[in-house]
């Protein structure tokens, strides 16, 4: 009798419910409730840069702009003080090969690059003829009309010939890598240095 009032009991729950249910009401028993709390904004962490940084060190820089002023006044200088413009060169000399001007202790342009073509040319001679393998021998340049010089057999062992197909130029010597045949000297005697 018990069960079958149990059955009765919950079917009619189950009809009262879908009943409420098509009319909007809510069901009438327990469900879980959220309760939506308005957050209390917490007052915002002012940045730092150790934030970032933490341990480490920043380098030094500029906080403003440097002025125009001020950039050209140590570029030029100030009259008052150090004055950098205009300022006329006396170390210019002639150069006694090609009569080109140039600074006293620096090598003439013009000449330079004379002697810089050539260096080329030689370069890709040499390329040509050995290609790209590491030249561990010496190389030995001749130009034409000229010939191996009479040394004896030890001497060429090891050594490549690089032939040139023109003229030597006048300014190029042939013993300019050639090494010193100056012996060093056992002698303890001092030498003046400032003869006139």
């Amino acid at each position: 009798m018990l069960p079958r009032f149990g059955y009765m009991l919950n079917f009619l729950k189950t009809i009262e419910r879908n009943v409420f249910h098509m009319f909007g009401h809510p069901p009438r028993e327990l469900a879980l409730v959220q309760i939506y709390e308005k957050q209390i904004p917490h007052p915002k962490k002012r940045f730092s840069i150790k934030d970032i940084v933490g341990d480490g060190f920043l380098l030094a820089v500029p906080k403003f702009r440097r002025t125009i002023e001020k950039k050209l006044k140590r570029k030029f200088g100030y009259p008052e003080y150090v004055w950098k413009m205009l300022v006329p060169k006396t170390n210019i000399k002639v150069c006694n090969e090609c009569g080109h001007h140039h600074e006293r202790g620096r090598l003439c342009e013009h000449c330079y690059k004379k002697v810089e073509k050539e260096t080329k040319e030689i370069q890709a001679k040499i390329q040509e003829k050995l290609g790209n393998s590491p030249i561990e021998k010496d190389v030995i340049v001749l130009y034409e009309g000229e010939n191996a010089p009479n040394t004896p057999n030890e001497f060429w062992n090891g050594k490549r010939v690089v032939e040139m197909k023109k003229e030597r130029p006048q300014w190029f010597s042939k013993n300019l890598l050639q090494k010193s045949t100056q012996q060093p000297s056992d002698s303890t005697d001092v030498k003046p240095t400032d003869l006139a």
